[in-house]
């Protein structure tokens, strides 16, 4: 079996998830320059000339392999997936959806593909379409999240497909990685560890907190609705899952993930969230 940075010409085998409104372009090429796969995270993209924009400002601060993340749900999907091709981007990820339209033209690119997969069966189905890999993620990750656990989705991703499988979703240091190459997996995903670094472009706080976050500091919201998100334990989530529980309307929820505005009209911060990835 090739290891992840065999096929994708990185120092190691990683890959920085695109995590939206996170992963810039200048994010993703410190991550390149470090040795992993850096992605740019289109889910946090208002048009395509944004995401042109931070392709051209990857390109000028590394020379390494990079990426760009596709969140199919997106209204520009359609745009991004021809700008990718048009900025000869290397990588391209893929998740919520099913990138099987774009595929054929991306490959014919020359771009390795590699959706995100949160079950065997999708895994299976997208094989047939020619993708060069997935990413199974398990529940443990940041952000949108299924239901299986990493230990347990990828050995059946593993079994399923004649294809290399990332394994992501709770993986933060050297004793996971091992895991997850016993599990069957060529290499990782990473996303929320790496919003700690210096390079990220998060607030302090943001970090301080995920820094102080302990194993049961997370909670997901969205489960009763069929939008489960895994976010940092606070006064904003706790009362979302209570008025889910108690049955609230969609767009009461929707509020709470909202910037409220303050007297003057402007927007406050929004409660700190582990970062929405694109799974």
């Amino acid at each position: 079996m090739k290891l992840l940075n065999e096929i994708l010409g990185t120092r190691y085998p990683i890959i920085q998830g695109g995590m939206a409104n996170i992963a810039t372009g200048e994010f993703a090429a410190a991550c390149s320059n470090a040795g992993a796969l850096g992605l740019i995270g289109g889910g946090g993209m208002r048009s395509g000339d944004d995401l042109r924009a931070h392709i051209r400002r990857c390109r000028e601060l590394t020379d390494k392999p990079f990426g760009v993340n596709i969140m199919l749900m997106h209204p520009c999907a359609d745009e991004f997936a021809q700008i990718v091709i048009d900025e000869k981007v290397p990588v391209v990820t893929t998740g919520a959806g099913n990138p099987g339209k774009y595929v054929a033209k991306w490959k014919e690119a020359g771009i390795v593909v590699i959706p995100v997969v949160a079950a065997a069966v999708l895994a299976k189905h997208l094989a047939k379409t020619g993708v060069d890999a997935v990413i199974a993620e398990g529940t443990e990750s940041g952000g949108h999240v299924g239901e299986m656990t990493t230990m347990a989705l990828v050995p059946q991703v593993v079994d399923a497909v004649d294809l290399p499988v990332i394994a992501a979703g709770g993986i933060a240091d050297g004793r996971q990685m091992a895991a997850a190459f016993a599990l069957g997996a060529c290499g990782v995903q990473i996303g929320t560890c790496l919003l700690t670094s210096t390079e990220c472009p998060i607030h302090e706080n943001y970090k301080k907190a995920l820094l102080k976050a302990k194993d049961s500091d997370t909670i997901v919201t969205g489960r009763i609705g069929g939008t489960p998100v895994r976010v940092l334990k606070n006064k904003m989530a706790r009362e979302y899952v209570r008025r889910e529980k108690e049955g609230a309307a969609k767009m009461e929820l929707e509020n709470y993930t909202l910037a409220p505005k303050s007297a003057s009209g402007r927007s406050r911060p929004l409660p700190i969230e582990i970062a929405r990835t694109t799974g």
